[in-house]
């Protein structure tokens, strides 16, 4: 019996291009028992090209806040996302690895933080914060090491001067600083002191004559090795109060040296500060600056920007891992076709989305009222840290052992989050400034 004989020419076609494959003979008695609507519906079903899903561009911002942003603050953040990406990202991981910064791109960066923040002058806080947050947010995505580079002198140096500082010591140097014609750095923490600032200074500022005289050591203090100028907090030996002096490099008696060993951040250069019977004129002193109150009016808004860094780090994360995902294939197909991968991808999602939404209101907050509060400021700050670290160790196994090379931009994203976990306070402080304000009750001791 011929079984292809009441077949269309169309199926005998296939099953002639199949015979050296399978069992035509068995496959056409098959089909000649099946309905020839249903034969035609399976032969158009496997002359139909396979489906392929239609990608959407990676992006981070799942609620598009961009739109939120006036044109202005868009071209700016746009500026900064070119830069990053064509000046920084390029080279970045090599100087990681060598604990270097690219210095040769200081000129570049100099311009492009003019063009962001105008070259009218230096004001603080910043008068926009929405812009300020959102900047500091694309920097972090694409690398923390800039963001330190960038964020010390104009976090926390420049506001020292602008707030505290006589008018000779703004002439000399905030300009300077803007353009970053010079480099500054800013020094607080110590060796064995760190949460207990506010009481346990233990470098401390005595008179001799009409000079003043440092003895002590500070540590991390980011861009010092390579900083003009360095604010310096120490105790002033005759009130018990915490002052502010300017140090500039080759002073003697003021020693630098560089933090080895880091596993994050290894582009930013922390250093060692020792000072040994170290001499300034009384014109060094920061006028404004005679309690540590005062010099902590700076710290909440410098919390509030690690918020924000942190936002971007893990935003970073996200799209890095979410390309690789639609590129790497296992099983013949891309990972991010699986489902547990999809789930983690939504996960890190959420995570972003929540972060940017948190930094979006208190930067808004703050444009209403003026100012940040510290409370508002740690929750922020200890709450998006815990959260990003989160959302970049899904994204870190997500990538599998690749996760662990810099090649990929995530193993050096995973290792700098510590960093930003642990500067600006640690979590458990601002968990504890935080827990004051809404209990009345101080837990620090």
């Amino acid at each position: 019996m011929n079984t292809t004989s009441t077949l269309d020419p169309q199926t005998i076609e296939l099953l002639e291009s199949l015979s050296e494959h399978i069992d035509v003979a068995a496959l056409a008695q098959t089909l000649s028992r099946l309905p020839a609507g249903q034969v035609s519906a399976l032969l158009r079903s496997i002359s139909k090209p396979p489906r392929t899903p239609v990608v959407p561009p990676v992006n981070g911002d799942f609620y598009d806040l961009d739109a939120s942003l006036t044109p202005e603050q868009r071209r700016i953040r746009d500026g900064v996302r070119a830069f990053m990406e064509t000046e920084i990202r390029p080279v970045i991981n090599d100087y990681w690895l060598k604990g270097e910064y690219p210095m040769h791109l200081v000129p570049k960066i100099g311009a492009m933080v003019q063009d962001t923040f105008g070259a009218e002058p230096f004001q603080f806080p910043y008068p926009d914060p929405v812009l300020a947050g959102v900047v500091f947010m694309e920097i972090c995505r694409v690398d923390p090491s800039t963001c330190t580079f960038i964020g010390v002198p104009w976090g926390l140096t420049l506001p020292s001067i602008y707030l505290f500082g006589s008018e000779e010591q703004k002439k000399r140097w905030i300009g300077p600083l803007q353009r970053f014609e010079a480099l500054g750095s800013w020094a607080l923490t110590e060796p064995e002191v760190g949460s207990a600032t506010a009481a346990g200074l233990k470098t401390v500022a005595r008179r001799n004559g009409t000079d003043w005289v440092l003895d002590g050591q500070k540590k991390w203090s980011g861009n010092a090795l390579v900083a003009d100028i360095n604010v310096i907090w120490a105790k002033n030996t005759e009130t018990g109060q915490v002052n502010g002096f300017l140090v500039e490099r080759d002073t003697p008696g003021y020693h630098v040296e560089k933090l080895e060993g880091k596993i994050a951040q290894r582009a930013v250069y922390n250093v060692l500060i020792t000072l040994d019977g170290c001499r300034i004129p009384d014109s060094a002193r920061l006028p404004g600056a005679n309690s540590f109150k005062e010099m902590a009016v700076q710290l909440a808004p410098a919390r509030a920007g690690v918020a924000w860094e942190a936002a971007g780090l893990a935003q970073g994360v996200y799209e890095l891992t979410l390309d690789y995902c639609n590129r790497r294939e296992q099983f013949g197909k891309p990972i991010a076709g699986f489902q547990l991968v999809q789930e983690k991808l939504a996960r890190m999602l959420g995570h972003v989305t929540a972060m940017q939404t948190l930094v979006m209101q208190l930067a808004r907050l703050e444009e209403a009222e003026g100012h940040i509060s510290h409370e508002r400021a740690s929750l922020a700050k200890m709450w998006c840290c815990e959260t990003m670290r989160e959302t970049v160790a899904i994204g870190r196994g997500l990538l599998g052992g690749n996760g662990i090379l810099l090649e990929h931009h995530v193993a050096r994203l995973f290792a700098d989050a510590e960093a930003l976990y642990s500067f600006e306070g640690t979590h458990e402080m601002n968990a504890l400034i935080v827990g004051r304000a809404i209990t009345g009750r101080s837990a620090f001791v």
